[in-house]
């Protein structure tokens, strides 16, 4: 079966290259992507799938029914494939015949390649049907990149789509990367894969005046300043390293001239974390310590949280199998183990939160030294599509096994 998948993804390897080049110049921000969802409905017109798109979003949902075993039997099993489709405000700065055809918009985090890929293995996994005793959910999502288009998809009834009450029994996607890995290395871990992240807001009312005389004012600059080296305090000294937590403040914004004392300010943070706990936790000691300092000077401050993407967690289980599978298609050395998680967030966490899933990484990086090679969201960021290939072979595969049994 192995060497099958490869020979299937092999054969539609050009084909997927065609349709990532022609999504790269293309790109789309956010949740609506008309022009991107009608390339791929016209990518998987004639497959014998049943597709529907979204209601509150540009989705597309292909429902792909194995012919094996018995089709009406309820507890029949499901694996869903994702593949995101957007692209991120950033004016593109790479040389290539099919670069971005809009300013201000890329493929930056190589989401165009997802895209591809899924569609490529939409088309191997129709050629072999007949032995899937089971069904396949693909999902087309976007807003990856904010809002986030998964928790809506999962509220217009992803997880039902092939049929209400059918189990999702496994979830598959594969994210490729421009730095840091050599060209087709494969890396992932167990569990905690990356990170939740989460918006921290706060406001800090005090009392303006003249900048020659702070004593007849309530000065909230100092005390946003000190808010800010406080929080740092409160991370290093209030957490387990072993189960890390990442609070970086990014904005501050106070005052409109050097002489005037504002009477207000207000800060920005973004918290990293990757348990449950520590995520409620952190929330807590941030509003203590942020009313705390403000009280101390005498003024009020206002704590906001605006919850983002929880973290993704690799089922055990099902990261064994995406391991074996990617070390018997493409060799051992092809796989390195993640030894730390990455504390960048993602939003197929919502279906990873429901559905026991791997998640994977693959370098498309093309430059002779992954380290010094510009990163995905930069400008300059740069992704070798011959990878593609590989990408269809693995998702391909793990259907085919999850699906057997």
């Amino acid at each position: 079966m192995t060497s099958d998948s490869l020979a299937l993804a092999a054969r539609h390897a050009d084909d997927v290259i065609a349709l990532r080049r022609a999504l790269h110049q293309v790109p789309e921000v956010g949740l609506r992507l008309p022009v991107t969802q009608q390339l791929v409905l016209d990518a998987l017109a004639g497959l014998g799938l049943e597709v529907t798109t979204g209601a509150g979003l540009d989705s597309v949902v292909a429902v792909l029914r194995g012919g094996a075993g018995d089709s009406k039997d309820p507890q029949r099993q499901v694996v869903l494939l994702r593949g995101d489709m957007d692209g991120l405000p950033v004016t593109e700065e790479v040389d290539v015949p099919y670069r971005s055809r809009h300013e201000g918009r890329m493929h930056a985090c190589g989401h165009d390649l997802h895209t591809a890929g899924l569609v490529g293995a939409a088309r191997a996994l129709c050629e072999v049907r007949d032995e899937l005793a089971g069904d396949v959910i693909l999902m087309f999502q976007p807003g990856e990149e904010g809002p986030g288009g998964a928790e809506p998809m999962l509220a217009e009834g992803l997880l039902d789509a092939a049929g209400a009450g059918r189990p999702v029994v496994a979830a598959y996607t594969v994210h490729v990367f421009a730095a840091e890995q050599p060209l087709g290395l494969w890396t992932a871990r167990p569990r905690e894969m990356m990170a939740a992240a989460d918006t921290v807001t706060v406001t800090v009312q005090g009392r303006g005046g003249h900048g020659s005389q702070p004593h007849r004012a309530l000065d909230p600059v100092p005390v946003l300043c000190e808010i800010v080296l406080a929080l740092q305090s409160t991370v290093t000294r209030s957490f387990d390293v072993f189960d890390p937590v990442v609070l970086t403040v990014g904005r501050i914004t106070a005052g409109t001239k050097d002489n005037i004392i504002p009477d207000g300010g207000e800060l920005a943070a973004t918290l990293r974390t990757f348990s449950a706990a520590n995520r409620e936790r952190a929330m807590a000691l941030i509003e203590r310590v942020v009313t705390g300092v403000a009280a101390a000077h005498g003024l009020a401050a206002e704590v906001g949280f605006s919850e983002g993407y929880p973290a993704t967690v690799n089922d055990e289980v099902e990261y064994a199998r995406g391991r074996e599978v990617v070390e018997e298609l493409f060799g051992p050395d092809q796989f390195a183990l993640r030894e730390l998680p990455e504390m960048g967030s993602e939003d197929m966490s919502f279906v990873m939160e429901q559905v026991p899933g791997a998640y994977f990484f693959l370098s498309a990086c093309d430059a002779p030294d992954p380290q010094l090679a510009p990163s995905n969201h930069s400008p300059r960021a740069r992704f070798d599509d011959s990878v593609l290939a590989d990408a269809v072979a693995w998702l391909v595969e793990m259907t085919r096994r999850r699906l057997a049994g």
